[in-house]
């Protein structure tokens, strides 16, 4: 059942109001009638691209579903009175769905990451009982995703799992999956490094907290500094920014 839901905008990013359990509910429901879906979750760093860039901008705005895969963004969104009912980790999405893909013989694609890590998964996946239809690394540019997606294709996923970065893989998923009419084309972001086993997921704990960013950081710290400290910076300032404006058109 398609459950009925709102979208509201925040930041310029328009977000679908559900917790997981309906997400899942409105990806069945799509599958169950053959239209493609595309997800795309979004924290902070994604609503200060989509700030940056028009195109990312756009492909946000063309997505199926758009949920909040950062509790900051869950914790944003209501100071502006915005009821995100909860954070929709793409993980937590992709765990969910893959559960119902065992239980419903849907087979996945899993495209991105390193070639050790995306095979270590599909493997693991295999002896959970999944029907891989095939796998490849994240390594190819922009000019070959449109040669990507037709493999994808022709291997007959239902469901497509996306490890790219952004905006790469919001650009795969509504240019070229989305249109080839691939069931669920979803970006899931680092969650094979996760799922295959190299990297380790932050304590549930440490999740309720909205500091699992922190806990990637303390494992990618080269990787990760720069890009924390100013998105999340900036994300601040986008807020207060936000505040600021709400009360000057309430004239307070």
């Amino acid at each position: 059942m398609n459950p009925t839901h709102r979208r509201a905008a925040f930041l310029g990013v328009q977000l679908d109001l559900l917790d997981l359990r309906d997400a899942v509910a409105v990806i069945e429901e799509a599958l169950g009638n053959g239209r493609a879906i595309a997800h795309l979750g979004v924290n902070a760093a994604n609503l200060i691209l989509a700030r940056d860039q028009e195109s990312y901008r756009n492909d946000l705005i063309a997505a199926d579903l758009v949920t909040a895969d950062g509790q900051s963004v869950v914790w944003g969104a209501r100071l502006f009175g915005i009821d995100v009912p909860e954070r929709v980790a793409g993980i937590d999405l992709m765990e969910a769905l893959l559960a119902r893909a065992r239980e419903r013989g849907w087979s996945t694609f899993l495209l991105g990451a390193r070639a050790d890590v995306v095979a270590a998964l599909a493997r693991r996946l295999e002896r959970d009982g999944l029907r891989i239809a095939g796998y490849r690394d994240g390594y190819f540019s922009d000019d070959a995703a449109a040669g990507v997606v037709s493999g994808v294709k022709r291997s007959g996923a239902d469901l497509l799992f996306v490890g790219l970065p952004s905006p790469q893989k919001e650009r795969l998923i509504i240019q070229h999956a989305r249109p080839a009419g691939i069931g669920l084309s979803m970006g899931v972001g680092g969650s094979f490094d996760v799922l295959s086993g190299r990297l380790k997921r932050a304590p549930a704990l440490v999740q309720r907290l909205g500091l699992e960013w922190l806990y990637r950081l303390l494992q990618e710290p080269r990787r990760l500094f720069a890009r924390y400290a100013i998105t999340n910076t900036r994300y601040l300032l986008l807020l207060v920014g936000e505040a600021s404006r709400r009360r000057r058109r309430s004239g307070r």
